[in-house]
């Protein structure tokens, strides 16, 4: 790929490029094939839509035939980064980080290419592991107290008067040595890790008196417009079945539409353009979700799970993925609400109540309006199917 060609691919993606995009591409113009890393503390099992904004940025250098480097924080991860946090991370042991990369690189591999040019993965432990102190107190002796405090984060952490732990303020030095012994050209992530990969552009050129380009990409709102978060339930994880992941990439504010499609898609300016210029948010939303799960699951997949959305959701129709399970009949009588929980229908007596209240709730077709209520005589023949909202339907098969 050529250098024009590459710096029009990732255009799209790139929030801020530092020192500047006439350095990026001064890079570029060399026949040296780069190192371009992207740093991943695996501090939990999945990863969002979000997270695959630098994912992609990265295959676009992979594609052009760059060496990519995806760097673990076994080590960092230990100590928690402090990024987009008000709060102190809790640690991670070694089995769960161990844990999570696993699931981590499953996902990956739907954005990276792991057959052609694949990433090199590499560990920071390799070095974290062995590193002597008298080394660290070097390192911690390139900043300042003021410079390190300069981190917006911090600056709310203080005004809000929570507390910051010295493995967090240090964070900054241990993200940005990496830098120094991968001696990268360039350094991708979110905006949320500026200063991080900035502080590691001054380390390298203090090391090794070489000049690492820093470039970020932007952060995603989730479903809701708000921050993509897991606490506000507005992300879109890579782990989910297409079937779920088609519906939540539907469920987005309209206002994401465009967004959506110029960041995550590998659509042309020109068919985003035909794709939202009908003015129909759902017919926009249909091709949006489409593009996506037949980017990551295959277009078979993308094809039945537009069918089944327009089964269940415009046509009203059971979802056709019915989970089947065997119950006792001598457990009756039940509550619905209890009921609804012993066959994993809801994960609480109280989520089961909440579920009837807003009308999401139903057995055998019909809603549940007394989730209290007992449910005493069940159809031995046919069975009970119980509805959990549109996405998830579970028949009981009732054993004397």
């Amino acid at each position: 790929m050529k250098m024009s060609a590459l710096l029009g691919s990732i255009e799209k993606l790139v929030a801020s490029i530092y020192p500047s995009k006439e350095e990026l591409a001064t890079k570029l113009e060399g026949k040296r094939k780069l190192r371009i890393y992207l740093g991943i503390d695996p501090t939990s099992t999945t990863i969002h839509i979000g997270h695959t904004l630098p994912l992609r940025l990265l295959r676009s250098f992979q594609d052009a035939g760059h060496e990519v480097i995806l760097l673990i924080g076994d080590f960092t991860a230990s100590i928690g980064d402090p990024s987009g946090r008000d709060k102190q991370r809790k640690p991670l042991t070694g089995k769960e980080i161990k844990e999570n990369f696993t699931s981590y690189e499953n996902q990956v591999k739907r954005v990276l290419n792991y057959e052609k040019n694949p990433p090199k993965v590499i560990f920071n432990s390799k070095w974290w592991g062995s590193f002597k102190l008298g080394d660290f107190f070097n390192l911690a002796s390139k900043f300042t107290l003021a410079q390190l405090s300069e981190r917006d984060l911090f600056q709310e952490r203080i005004k809000k008067g929570h507390p910051i732990a010295i493995s967090e303020f240090l964070y900054p030095l241990l993200q940005g040595y990496d830098s120094v012994e991968l001696s990268v050209d360039i350094e991708v992530g979110a905006t949320d890790q500026t200063f991080n990969m900035l502080v590691g552009r001054q380390l390298l050129r203090t090391y090794k008196n070489k000049d690492k380009i820093v470039i970020t990409t932007p952060l995603l709102e989730g479903t809701d417009g708000r921050k993509m978060s897991k606490t506000f339930g507005n992300t879109i994880e890579l782990n989910l079945s297409p079937n779920d992941f088609y519906g939540k990439v539907m469920s987005i504010k309209d206002s994401l539409i465009e967004k959506y499609f110029t960041l995550l898609t590998n659509l042309e300016a020109k068919e985003v353009k035909t794709a939202l210029v009908n003015g129909n948010p759902m017919i926009a939303k249909k091709r949006l979700a489409f593009e996506l799960v037949k980017q990551y699951f295959g277009e078979s997949e993308a094809e039945t799970s537009q069918r089944e959305f327009e089964r269940v959701f415009q046509k009203g129709e059971r979802t056709s993925n019915v989970i089947e399970t065997k119950q006792p009949i001598s457990i009756l009588p039940k509550s619905y609400a209890s009921l609804a929980t012993i066959v994993g229908a809801t994960p609480s007596v109280s989520a089961a109540i909440s579920l009837a209240d807003n009308n999401g709730l139903k057995f055998d077709g019909q809603l549940v309006s007394d989730p209290r209520a007992l449910f005493v005589n069940p159809n031995s023949t046919t069975g009970t199917i119980i509805d959990v909202g549109k996405r998830k339907s579970i028949k009981i098969t009732w054993e004397d």
